[in-house]
């Protein structure tokens, strides 16, 4: 499918939106990497940047988790590597915060 014909102001629009997406992502994954935002606090987000970011993303910035992990854990879960956090079910949300959640 073709895109349609951008005039200069409607591409330069696009690129702006889509770097400031980009930046936003790349924010939590830093905050979530550091522990100053927590899971939870990343899959309430209403941020469309955020819900449109990969679960297998948001996992693999958890301290102590990378790539590999994310990918086991998301298999363990059943959840789709592919899966965004706006396609989550509620399920799926309880089953991520439940492996998540501080052991008291």
């Amino acid at each position: 499918m073709a895109l349609p014909p951008l005039t200069p102001e409607q591409r330069r629009a696009a690129l702006d939106k889509a770097a400031a997406a980009r930046t936003e992502r790349a924010e939590v994954k830093e905050a979530l990497k550091h522990g100053k935002m927590s899971l939870s606090e990343a899959l309430a987000s209403d941020s469309e940047a955020v819900r449109k970011m990969t679960v297998h993303a948001l996992l693999a910035s958890l301290p102590g988790i990378g790539k590999a992990r994310a990918h086991k854990l998301l298999t363990e879960l059943e959840i789709s590597d592919r899966r965004r956090i706006q396609g989550l079910g509620f399920r799926q949300r309880e089953r991520l915060l439940a492996r998540f959640s501080p052991q008291d």
